[in-house]
């Protein structure tokens, strides 16, 4: 190998990161989820890009299309802005109040007594619990009949409730569920993001004669930026893709009623699921399926330069 080669060959060694000190051997570590990425990520959504833009229903070969499902997504489907309302609804009820009250829960937990990994860990039980059997055992609880809830009304004398068979109160019963199986997860990161302040902040405070709300205020929240960034993120996407306690608990009758009463329990991800495979309308689908990435993606975005912090201590 000449002088030039071999300069040229260390030169671009250099700009992939490859060198002497293990380089191949990264590679070779990271190869496994590039590929994982690969697959499961990036083509799923190139493949999603492309039958939007197609006429598929399985039985036959796509057929291109062009924009027509992107048109017919907000002229010729009435359910579509239910669904986004009631989503956009969802999100904006589960994350701020799901957030707001696992801090409250972090902060109570955040100490030495006794038996409180026993509490930690009852709080973190609906965690491990799935969304479909949580979902059933709520479904009953909601029942205007017989349900422990409207059992509870009438022992403190208040009326009972329609709750999922209301239009008014359906979205509000599910989110209402969804932010209690939810709270123990969020618990948990803030609880780390709560152990992980130093100590002497909190000396240093008392010593200066600041009080529990003050130094809730002055230490613990803005110390807690990067946590609440985290959850408020991850959460925000999953609110945004709600489908399993929406459809266990509005669809009573399989694909026949779902999202009821009145379109007050649609979503966007149970639009996609009943278009995809109840009506066999892939194509049509994936043309609301690659919307909503985007939608999640552009909101990712403003939450990450709303939520931007910068702490140092």
């Amino acid at each position: 190998m000449s002088a030039n080669q071999l300069q040229n060959s260390v030169k671009w060694r250099k700009r992939l990161g490859i060198t002497n000190r293990g380089g191949f051997s990264a590679y070779a570590f990271v190869l496994p989820s590039i590929i994982f990425i690969l697959i499961f990520v990036v083509f799923p959504i190139v493949g999603t890009l492309y039958y939007s833009f197609t006429n598929y229903d399985l039985m036959q070969e796509p057929r291109w299309i062009g924009m027509k499902n992107y048109v017919n997504l907000f002229t010729a489907e009435p359910r579509f802005a239910p669904a986004v309302r009631n989503t956009v609804v969802f999100a904006f009820g589960t994350v701020p109040s799901g957030v707001i009250t696992s801090l409250l829960l972090a902060v109570l937990i955040n100490r030495q007594i006794r038996m409180i990994y026993f509490y930690r860990a009852m709080f973190y039980m609906p965690v491990v619990s799935s969304f479909v059997s949580v979902s059933l055992i709520w479904l009953w609880m909601y029942e205007p009949n017989f349900g422990l809830l409207n059992s509870i009304f009438e022992t403190v004398g208040l009326p009972r409730s329609k709750w999922l068979r209301g239009p008014e109160t359906a979205l509000f019963a599910i989110i209402l569920m969804s932010v209690w199986k939810n709270m123990g997860l969020n618990m948990v990161i803030y609880l780390a993001g709560l152990q992980g302040i130093p100590p002497h902040l909190y000396e240093a405070a008392e010593i200066d004669g600041a009080g529990r709300r003050a130094q809730l205020f002055r230490i613990t929240l803005p110390l807690l930026a990067p946590t609440t960034f985290f959850v408020v993120i991850v959460y925000f996407i999953g609110a945004l893709q709600v489908f399993v306690q929406v459809f266990i608990m509005a669809c009573p009758h399989a694909q026949v009623s779902c999202g009821g009463p009145l379109d007050s329990t649609v979503t966007v991800v149970m639009l996609i699921y009943l278009e995809a495979f109840a009506n066999l309308q892939m194509g049509f689908a994936a043309a609301m399926s690659f919307l909503l990435f985007l939608v999640i993606g552009i909101i990712t975005l403003l939450n990450a330069r709303l939520l931007s912090y910068d702490i140092g201590y």
